[in-house]
């Protein structure tokens, strides 16, 4: 089984990724600032507390820790309406910081990399389902960030031999059934997690950004995916890398399209209560539509999203929040 490096691996996607690697039987240590993750969410899990964009933290992990078979690398900031106001803090830490991890593992002697992309590479489709054919055009910082980690990823492939993986995915969602991990974002930014702290009292009104896209209800239709199938497709493709098989960039997604509308309907749902809206306008950088065509790696690894349907979101989310708030 492989010894694996995970950076981020304290924060949301990470931390849910490190539980099936290890379920897996593969070893792991984390690499995490703890400027967004939680040191909670590593569990047993061998903690070292890095910035990627520090060369000299890296090499006294990968030398002290190792050697490592792979690298997964979640460790960026995520916020698209922060990166359209602060784009060079963007610039600086997910390519600058991404680029320092990718140098090390090629001085390392490293081979397969698995990078948490993102479907904001994407920008906004030329046609939905989208598939990996779609033409690359971000239309914000944030998905610029991500699709220059993509390029430095398929050079260091050609150029050193570092296999790599970029997984494009869409609206993780969800958490651990086992209430092992779920989302913790301080402040929240994601819709599920922010309208149940809405509905719960634990904060003001969730703002729905636009009721006027071109859509049937005139909200914005995303793909979610339930975070434990996230964190298996993760698995599945740092395997193949190991196996020495070529993944590169592949979408993650079910396929099926959610409006803001019909997942605060599933909300209510599932909690029994309303969720307090108000009306704000479209946000800066927000795609109309982005639902994913997943054909390629479910063909390549025989990976299936079995737990991304909106009522296991929903449940799982709403069972880790009222956990979460009672430590």
């Amino acid at each position: 089984m492989a010894h694996l490096l995970v950076t981020g691996g304290a924060g949301y996607i990470g931390s849910h990724t490190v539980l099936a690697l290890r379920a897996a039987g593969h070893s792991a240590v984390i690499v995490d600032d703890l400027r967004a993750g939680h040191a909670f969410l590593a569990g047993d899990t061998p903690l070292e507390r890095c910035d990627i964009g520090d060369r000299a933290g890296l090499d006294r992990v990968l030398r002290g820790r190792g050697p490592f078979d792979g690298v997964l690398h979640f460790a960026a900031y995520l916020v698209v309406p922060e990166s359209v106001a602060k784009p060079l803090m963007y610039y600086t830490n997910n390519v600058g910081g991404s680029a320092q991890l990718i140098q090390a593992c090629v001085d390392h002697g490293i081979r397969a990399f698995v990078f948490s992309s993102s479907c904001a590479v994407y920008g906004v489709p030329a046609k939905v389902p989208i598939g990996e054919d779609n033409p690359l055009a971000p239309i914000n910082p944030y998905g610029a960030t991500k699709m220059m980690v993509e390029r430095m990823l398929a050079d260091a492939e050609r150029a050193h031999g570092l296999r790599y993986a970029a997984l494009r995915y869409f609206n993780a969602a969800g958490a651990d059934a086992q209430g092992r991990a779920g989302e913790c974002h301080e402040p929240e930014i994601h819709l599920i997690p922010s309208a149940l702290l809405a509905l719960s009292g634990l904060r003001g009104p969730l703002d729905v950004f636009g009721r006027d896209y071109p859509t049937p209800d005139g909200t914005c239709i995303r793909d979610y995916i339930h975070v434990t199938d996230l964190a298996d497709a993760h698995v599945r493709a740092i395997e193949a890398l190991l196996a020495g098989r070529s993944v590169g960039p592949r979408n993650l997604g079910t396929g099926q399209g959610a409006s803001v509308r019909e997942v605060l309907a599933a909300i209510e749902r599932v909690a029994g209560r309303s969720v307090p809206v108000r009306e704000a306008p479209r946000r800066p950088g927000d795609p109309p539509e982005l639902v994913a065509d997943a054909t390629h790696f479910r063909r390549e690894t025989g990976w299936e999203p079995h737990h991304s349907d909106l009522r296991t979101i929903v449940t799982t989310a709403w069972d880790w929040l009222r956990r979460w708030k009672a430590r």
